[in-house]
């Protein structure tokens, strides 16, 4: 598809009902490893980006593709490109949502753009998620979703990022299958990358079991919760820059600064960077 048709799609919209049940606030505690894994009840408040855990998509067994996504349709654009990532959001907390209350989320597509890049075509799109409650839009998320290729034989990675070394706390992580797949499972994401490692080696050309970007994203979070527990989260950016597999161990990072900001970072074994965050506090 050429920029034209793509962005035929920008506007298109898609809203979503939920009801925000204890249930999978409790399984996504037990995952990150939390004591108080069973904990949540009526009238607790749902911590920050654990609204993911939340309308979830539910195609049929047979509206799936080989790589365990949806086929094309549906809100997104039929983008051909097989190898699809969640590569960042810019989330703001506008107000808390608690458990036990009707929720609904309005989708927008706000851009669709294609190129061709160093590594070949590439597709982008943008989308805006307004995630309400009965006070009002509580959180508003733009999620930026990139489509590429698999590399070609022979193609090396690109030049990787040397992580800072400030951090002021420190996680050390091993992400083993298990972890990958309860949280496939609490997100209900179907994509065979995170716990197929014949197809992610063989047919999306990984060397390992990747590591879910928004998993990553919420571990950053989950490391300043425990640092800053009285701290109210009111904005989080975070940026994919490289793939982590589960073949080590990496660190979830994190720093504050003085403007009030909190800086987190994820780096793999070797000290290079694979996610970048902000946190801004209230």
């Amino acid at each position: 598809m050429n920029n034209d048709q793509l962005r035929a799609w920008i506007g298109r919209q898609e809203i979503r009902e939920d009801l925000a049940t204890a249930a999978p606030l409790n399984g996504m505690a037990a995952t990150l490893d939390h004591q108080a894994a069973q904990d949540f009840a009526l009238g607790d408040i749902v911590p920050p980006l654990w609204h993911w855990t939340y309308f979830l998509p539910t195609p049929r067994q047979s509206q799936l593709g080989t790589d365990g996504h949806p086929v094309k349709g549906g809100l997104l654009p039929p983008i051909t490109l097989p190898r699809r990532m969640w590569a960042g959001s810019q989330i703001e907390f506008l107000r808390p949502l608690y458990v036990g209350e009707k929720i609904a989320r309005r989708s927008t597509i706000s851009d669709v753009s294609y190129k061709e890049g160093r590594t070949g075509s590439l597709a982008f799109v943008k989308l805006r998620h307004e995630t309400s409650n009965a006070g009002g839009v509580a959180i508003v998320e733009n999620q930026d979703i990139v489509y590429r290729n698999p590399p070609k034989p022979g193609e090396g990675p690109a030049t990787p990022t040397i992580a800072r070394t400030d951090a002021q706390w420190r996680r050390k992580v091993q992400p083993t299958a298990p972890l990958l797949f309860r949280y496939s499972a609490l997100t209900f994401n179907g994509h065979r990358i995170h716990y197929d490692r014949p197809y992610a080696e063989r047919e999306e050309g990984y060397s390992g079991l990747v590591v879910h970007g928004p998993l990553i994203a919420t571990l950053l979070l989950d490391l300043l919760r425990s640092e800053l527990p009285d701290a109210r989260v009111v904005a989080y950016d975070f940026r994919a820059v490289r793939p982590l597999l589960d073949t080590t161990t990496f660190e979830v990072c994190g720093r504050t600064s003085e403007d009030g900001t909190v800086s987190l970072w994820a780096m793999d074994s070797e000290g290079f960077l694979a996610t970048s965050a902000t946190a801004r506090l209230a």
